[in-house]
């Protein structure tokens, strides 16, 4: 029902196990000692309300423990083996002369919740609003990963400030944990084994379905962004679900899973000798035909992570079905090409022509 995600250290002499998990809530991860000689005597040592990551010294004295939440960017301090605080090794307090510091004022905290799927598992959900005017309906910024493994989206910590530009932008920022994401145990992520591109794109749908219910939100123009297996993810929603976004982003997405690494591949999807039939269904070519709503196709040439072959194989198909759409590429750029400023400029262009100022 929880997950450990490290191994902060162990106190063989006093017979305990430090590790960091999410015990209390899958938003958070804590440290916690474990007493071997009383297998289920687990004590939480740091405060909740942040995510945390934590490691021990050799001499199972002190932690550097690191943590941040939706208002206290990250900052790290030494602490004992109860997690009492020694010391700030970086207190990074948002007050005066901090540069995040004067645009407080400005600052928008995310509202956290829960909906159930479709065979009743909980999902997770966080949302930022800019300053709501009575009446008045806003377009969205969904975002999302989905993939297994890596990834969690919504989680009490800090965000880039990305996120409250895009907010400052007049948009909605929502994002939703679907099934088979990591942090919520092996059944949970099992649900896409032999079956990428499917309970995770309903899951993303039934958050776009929980969001046209606010009477705040423009259901006409909502949009959708991802990266890497996020990008696969648009594309999944996009062919399923033609009509779902006023404008979808795809950025370095995965065409055809046999170009991917085996080791990632083989895990999720198994061998591709013994099940082709897993392969077809989670690849994204044969039914590219079906994309009819704006999309933007974005990659790092030099992508050797998910390699631009993908994009070059989905744009000759689009071609090939004369379906428009856009496309940004970034020579000698890796997979790391949403750090760019460029990408950003390109990806807020799209939705604000697409989303924002989509003619009713």
């Amino acid at each position: 029902q929880w997950v450990v995600s490290s191994l902060a250290g162990v106190d063989e002499k006093a017979g305990k196990v430090y590790f960091v998990a999410n015990k209390d809530t899958p938003l958070e991860m804590q440290l916690y000692a474990l007493d071997l000689k009383k297998r289920d005597a687990v004590t939480r040592l740091t405060e909740q309300g942040y995510f945390t990551s934590a490691v021990m010294n050799r001499s199972a004295t002190r932690f550097i423990v690191s943590r941040s939440n939706a208002s206290q960017p990250a900052q790290s301090y030494l602490a004992d083996t109860s997690g009492k605080r020694v010391a700030w090794i970086e207190e990074n307090a948002l007050k005066e002369g901090h540069p995040y510091y004067p645009y407080l004022a400005s600052h928008r905290l995310p509202k956290y919740g829960t909906l159930k799927a479709r065979d009743g598992s909980t999902l997770y959900w966080s949302m930022i609003t800019p300053e709501l005017e009575p009446g008045k309906k806003y377009p969205v910024f969904v975002e999302y990963y989905g993939g297994p493994g890596t990834g969690q989206q919504v989680a009490h910590k800090w965000q880039s400030p990305l996120v409250q530009h895009i907010v400052d932008r007049g948009y909605v920022y929502f994002q939703i944990d679907n099934r088979g994401s990591n942090f919520r145990g092996k059944a949970f992520e099992d649900q896409l084994f032999q079956k990428l591109g499917t309970v995770e794109v309903e899951d993303q749908i039934s958050g776009i379905d929980f969001l046209k219910t606010q009477p705040f939100v423009d259901a006409n123009r909502i949009g959708g962004y991802g990266w890497s297996y996020g990008g696969f993810m648009t594309l999944k929603l996009l062919e399923k679900h033609p009509g779902v976004f006023a404008g979808a982003v795809s950025g370095a997405p995965v065409v055809k899973w046999g170009l991917y690494d085996t080791h990632y591949t083989e895990r999720y999807l198994g061998d591709p000798n013994k099940d082709p039939a897993a392969y077809a269904a989670a690849d994204t070519i044969a039914d590219a035909g079906k994309i009819s709503d704006p999309l933007m196709l974005m990659h790092g040439m030099s992508d050797d992570n998910v390699v631009l072959d993908n994009a070059t194989a989905l744009a000759a198909k689009l071609q090939a079905e004369n379906r428009p759409f856009e496309m940004m590429l970034y020579p000698g750029k890796a997979h790391s090409a949403p750090r760019d400023i460029h990408v950003w400029t390109t990806v807020l262009g799209f939705m604000d022509r697409n989303v924002k100022n989509r003619k009713q």
